[in-house]
């Protein structure tokens, strides 16, 4: 992702930090990544379009909003849950992508 979007924030693993640090709890990570300013919080598919809204480029900024209004924010929630899903499995994937064991 970093080599296509030229803005990019630094990322850490959930496992690697304090969540209270964040004010997130356990569910809130396992639901969803995470996407944090210092002023805002945002999850899922809306942290995404956060990251295309602060792109130098004017496609990736529209198309962080198209993400981010409905219906395409509908569509957009779909996608993000699949890809969140089987993220394990999917090119790129890292030790910190993999699913916890179901209880």
């Amino acid at each position: 992702m970093k080599a296509i979007l030229p803005v990019f924030p630094s990322s850490t693993p959930w496992q690697w930090i304090d969540l209270d640090d964040y004010a997130l709890t356990q569910d809130d990570v396992d639901k969803a990544a995470w996407f944090v300013t210092p002023t805002r919080q945002f999850a899922g598919h809306i942290a995404f379009s956060a990251l295309l809204r602060m792109q130098p480029t004017f496609g990736w900024r529209f198309l962080g909003h198209l993400i981010a209004t409905e219906p395409f924010s509908f569509v957009a929630s779909l996608g993000y849950r699949f890809v969140s899903r089987y993220r394990h499995r999917l090119p790129g994937g890292t030790p910190a992508c993999a699913m916890r064991p179901s209880a």
